[in-house]
């Protein structure tokens, strides 16, 4: 049996992953990411076969993986998170009964989603939980890129819940926290109550992490390099309404130069939706404040983004690291590899979620 598991996460910038060990005292014994070219995948989602594939063989050789079993974290803004109350019943018959009960809540029919629910209380005959319903066609082309890699997928989970067991290893019995994982283009928000996650949220949002500033450079540098017609070429090409990323690098192509960070606009307009967040959760369940936020994610440490949370939310604004949730065998190189990680070692610690 293996004595390592790993933690996988795909998203629009890169591929990441951190293998721990098995037991009382999990140790991060190996890590990395790859980045990924344009457009190669979205986060969760897979839109160049080869090109993920490829980055993934590429992480495990670079980073010295030795495990091919993984917990894959899902995340992306098709993906529905919500509370949900059914009768209460055996899981088998639960797992059974389940499409049929949410068949109008989903944005496809049932037979088309994987569905899952997380119990988290049960009162009089009736279980309280998250449900939680992804695209069947999107998570088996991922779990199908993965194998291409000659890596097995053994469990497919809600990054959001990874984040959630992190959070656990560091609150204190009976607190309730909110932890934030703010990623390049998706943060999420999980609430704990007494280590169990109550609340979820996922935010597609885009955040100037040092990722995608060097993307944003890379292609940046390679446009100008072009003469000034095929620089006009990609600008008439770029299709009205299209993709906001496209557009902005066709943009750059044209000689604007990228900004070393965000706007004030831009930050508050992300801390908005976080705070707001929060006061919707904190407005529900006014019996089980949170005490304390936690942050976590590259885009926790672009500048101003942790100031003005910290300004618009009467809970203390923490920093949640990976270093703070295992031992480590191996160096963590830098702030933002110390915030990714948190999640993807969250997904690699188990105890069933």
């Amino acid at each position: 049996m293996a004595n390592t598991i790993v933690g996988l996460e795909i998203t629009e910038e890169g591929v990441r992953a951190a293998e721990v060990t098995i037991g009382k005292s999990p140790t991060l014994v190996a890590y990395g990411a790859v980045p990924l070219p344009p457009e190669a995948a979205s986060d969760s989602e897979v839109h160049d076969v080869d090109a993920v594939a490829l980055a993934l063989r590429q992480l495990w050789s670079r980073a010295g993986i030795k495990g091919k079993n993984v917990v894959l974290g899902i995340a992306s803004r098709r993906i529905l998170v919500r509370e949900y109350t059914t009768a209460a019943m055996r899981p088998d018959l639960l797992r059974q009964a389940l499409p049929f009960q949410v068949q109008d809540l989903l944005p496809v029919p049932a037979e088309q989603a994987v569905l899952d629910f997380y119990p988290v209380s049960e009162e009089a005959g009736q279980v309280t939980g998250l449900l939680v319903a992804a695209v069947a066609e999107s998570v088996e082309q991922v779990v199908g890129t993965i194998g291409k890699a000659k890596i097995k997928v053994d469990v497919v989970d809600l990054a959001p819940f990874g984040l959630a067991r992190a959070a656990r290893r560091v609150a204190a019995p009976g607190e309730t926290v909110a932890a934030l994982h703010l990623g390049d283009h998706t943060s999420y928000v999980v609430v704990l109550e007494e280590g169990v996650p109550r609340f979820v949220r996922i935010i597609p949002i885009d955040i100037m992490t040092e990722a995608v500033r060097a993307r944003e450079n890379a292609q940046l540098g390679e446009a100008l390099e072009q003469p000034a017609a095929v620089v006009e070429e990609i600008l008439e090409t770029v299709p009205p309404g299209g993709a906001a990323r496209r557009s902005r690098s066709a943009a750059r192509a044209a000689g604007v130069r990228p900004t070393a960070g965000m706007s004030a606009s831009a930050i508050d307009d992300l801390v908005v939706r976080l705070a707001s967040t929060l006061r919707f959760y904190t407005d529900r369940s006014a019996d089980h404040p949170i005490t304390r936020v936690l942050l976590s994610g590259a885009g926790a440490i672009v500048p101003g983004v942790s100031d003005a949370l910290a300004a618009s939310i009467p809970m203390p604004v923490e920093f949640l690291g990976a270093s703070q949730l295992v031992r480590t065998k191996i160096p963590i190189d830098g702030p933002d590899d110390d915030l990714n990680l948190v999640t993807t070692i969250g997904l690699a610690l188990g105890e069933g979620r």
